[in-house]
């Protein structure tokens, strides 16, 4: 009698599926609730990487700043996770507040950035930004289609 055990995976962090305009339909996510809100990811890095910019990838001098310049494709992905858990709690009504703790926690302890004194006054400008923008979510249409 084989008595092996079914080896369980360790659990990963895979990106957000379902919640960003970057991955549309293959996600089980997005086959479950073709009601649910997608987020528009360029608007977010957006503000992320003009409000937020832990690291400080983006030099603010120079004439290649934007995350979508050429030159900063390889790396434009890298704040994704962070920016997108904190616009789904938003949009799940968590405080601003939390929220705001969210983004300086992960800077100043899971990015290993020191304590720094703007990394509370930017995580607030980023979620207010976030909280206005009324066309960061798209809305599926009455099919449960994404325009």
């Amino acid at each position: 009698m084989d008595r092996r055990r079914a080896v369980k995976r360790p659990w990963r962090l895979r990106p957000f599926p379902g919640l960003c305009e970057a991955d549309p339909s293959s996600s089980p996510a997005h086959d479950r609730d073709r009601t649910a809100p997608r987020i528009k990811l360029s608007k977010l890095r957006d503000i992320g990487w003009s409000l937020w910019d832990p690291i400080g990838l983006l030099d603010p001098e120079s004439p290649v700043g934007r995350w979508d310049d050429e030159a900063n494709l390889s790396f434009a992905d890298e704040y994704d996770g962070y920016l997108i858990a904190a616009a789904s709690q938003l949009r799940r009504g968590t405080p601003r507040d939390e929220v705001v703790a969210f983004l300086v926690e992960n800077e100043t302890q899971h990015m290993g950035m020191d304590d720094n004194p703007s990394a509370q006054p930017r995580a607030e400008v980023v979620v207010d930004a976030i909280l206005a923008d009324e066309t960061i979510w798209t809305w599926p249409d009455a099919k449960g289609r994404f325009g």
